[in-house]
């Protein structure tokens, strides 16, 4: 562990100017990494719950999956089955949703309307997992994200 910032970066000592993977570079600070100011002071980090909620989301679609039991992981996890929206509807759960996308095209709109298509090389591919958890109202479907589901009072 290093203690302040008192080894050397060949980066020309302009602030910000490195990133090394694992020290506070890459995507953002972890969810326990401080990003360092000039001055050796830590700054505030706004979006950490946001970080936070990102890792716990991964974790879920990572893991549920695979459960055997998936209403013990739920309960384990917090995620409500029944309960009041702040709107104030009933809501009951039915299912867990996980979609896994992967963007192998892309439209691009033409000069005087309509659009042009053309698959990605590979290098540009995305994937993306999106969880979506599935509550009844009484009358309509609610698709809430993980944090949506964590509002609703049991």
């Amino acid at each position: 562990m290093h203690r302040g910032h008192d080894h050397h970066h060949d980066d020309g000592g302009a602030p910000g100017a490195h990133v090394h993977m694992g020290h506070n570079g890459g995507q953002g600070a972890a969810q326990w990494q401080t990003p360092h100011l000039a001055g050796g002071t830590a700054s505030p980090t706004p979006a950490a719950t946001e970080t936070d909620l990102d890792l716990v989301e991964t974790s879920f679609v990572e893991t549920f999956p695979a459960v055997a039991d998936p209403v013990s992981f739920l309960r384990l996890a917090g995620i409500p089955f029944c309960g009041r929206a702040p709107d104030g509807a009933t809501l009951q759960l039915l299912r867990v949703e996980i979609d896994d996308r992967t963007d192998v095209g892309v439209l691009a709109p033409t000069i005087g309307g309509g659009y042009h298509y053309d698959p990605l090389p590979g290098r540009l591919n995305s994937r993306r997992k999106s969880l979506k958890f599935v509550y009844f109202d009484g009358q309509n479907l609610r698709l809430l994200n993980l944090e949506q589901s964590k509002k609703i009072s049991v």
